[in-house]
């Protein structure tokens, strides 16, 4: 069933979501497709669709059935001149012992013990940002907020000058946008924009782990440059999903919870601490979930969800639709903030759990707790929403605080 564009075309929006309504509220047609065909294969986009929360678990937990490597798709991460583009291998698009080795040498980084010891520095790069905002009075959350803590995070995790953060926020983007249409010139135009921003990536992170071999320094690139389990291309591939996955999913996090806090007419709530913020990040995370979507590729033939998928097939689980099933969340369109227990799939499952997850987690506490203990007023405007391309949030957001 799968065509060698196969990867790239289920990259682009299923039918029911090329509207903007439907891309800022899919939850419908989810409830609708969990319904009437949960294992459904869309000939137009020659992937499967999942939607169940059985059956997503079930696809992300079994990694020998369907895999993460994606290496067909022709991902490339360009080093230097000369290297020809090798194809991209990192820690989301690889399966044990693979994944294990290269995701490995980081692990003990990410745990929420070593990043407590971070809390501070976020606290304070955190404080910068709000008083800002305070200066400003009105402003874009998304933009100067939303997308400017996580870069400033990972930037400094990474051990990247500051002056480089507006070039981080172009190369990200341009990696998960998605077509603006389906016509073929709008493919290529995007296919474009991303193998630009992986080149310029490649060569940049290839240039900063030359220079920070044998160096003694506690940054990530340093790290990963005396990383000797790792080639030069899987180092310049860990450092360039490392920003593209410590950025994006936390700016849409922030997002979606402040669009969702004030949807639900609880921020002010939220902030006095009536409504407990860590319970109400963890509903967020169900409710709206920042990624909706994982792609994984069959690697055997395999009866899922009443329906049997070949070997080679593209298997799109929809982990939105899953955080909001039926027969696991107790009225599950209902935002509950002080839900338990949330055993919702944001973060994934099994090997492939986000390994960003603590720190996203530590961004948002530390992040809505200074946003929204600061001000005596914090209003965001919810009545013109733009969807964002690429995963689950909003183009804009604008606020006023006092």
């Amino acid at each position: 069933m799968q065509s060698t564009d196969s990867v790239d075309s289920a990259r682009q929006h299923p039918t029911a979501l090329q509207s903007r309504e439907a891309q800022l509220d899919p939850f419908e047609w989810y409830a609708e497709m969990r319904r009437a065909d949960p294992v459904h294969y869309d000939e137009r986009r020659e992937t499967w669709d999942v939607f169940r929360y059985e059956d997503v678990d079930r696809v992300l937990r079994d990694q020998e059935t369907f895999s993460a490597d994606r290496s067909g798709s022709g991902a490339t991460a360009a080093g230097t001149e000369g290297d020809g583009g090798a194809v991209l291998k990192t820690m989301i698009s690889t399966d044990p012992p693979e994944h294990e080795r290269l995701r490995g040498f980081v692990n003990d980084r990410f745990q929420p013990g070593a990043l407590s010891e971070y809390r501070p520095r976020l606290e304070e790069l955190t404080d910068e940002l709000v008083d800002e905002l305070e200066d400003a009075g009105e402003f874009d959350f998304v933009d100067e907020f939303a997308v400017a803590l996580p870069v400033t995070v990972i930037a400094e995790l990474l051990g990247i000058p500051p002056e480089r953060r507006d070039q981080f926020r172009e190369w990200s983007g341009a990696l998960i946008a998605r077509p603006e249409s389906s016509d073929e010139e709008a493919i290529q135009r995007m296919k474009q924009r991303r193998e630009t921003a992986q080149t310029e990536m490649g060569r940049y992170f290839a240039k900063l782990l030359e220079e920070r071999q044998g160096g003694d320094g506690d940054d990530l690139i340093t790290l990963a440059a005396n990383a000797d389990e790792l080639s030069r291309q899987e180092k310049i591939g860990f450092c360039m999903i490392l920003l593209l996955a410590g950025n994006i999913t936390t700016t849409n996090l922030l997002t979606n919870a402040i669009w969702t806090f004030e949807e639900q007419g609880i921020t002010e709530d939220v902030g006095s601490g009536d409504v407990d913020r860590k319970k109400a990040i963890e509903e967020v995370l169900r409710y709206r979930s920042p990624v909706q979507e994982i792609q994984r590729i069959a690697s055997e033939d395999a009866q899922l969800g009443g329906q049997q998928v070949e070997a080679g097939d593209v298997v799109n689980v929809w982990v939105g639709a899953a955080n909001r099933d039926p027969e696991v969340f107790d009225d599950p369109e209902t935002f509950r903030p002080e839900r338990r227990p949330n055993q919702h799939l944001a973060f994934g499952k099994g090997v492939h759990y986000c390994l960003g997850a603590p720190l996203a987690r530590l961004e948002a506490d530390i992040a809505l707790e200074r946003l929204l203990t600061r001000f005596e007023r914090f209003d965001a405007d919810i009545s013109d929403l733009q969807p964002i391309s690429g995963h689950y949030g909003l183009e804009f957001l604008h606020c006023q605080v006092n």
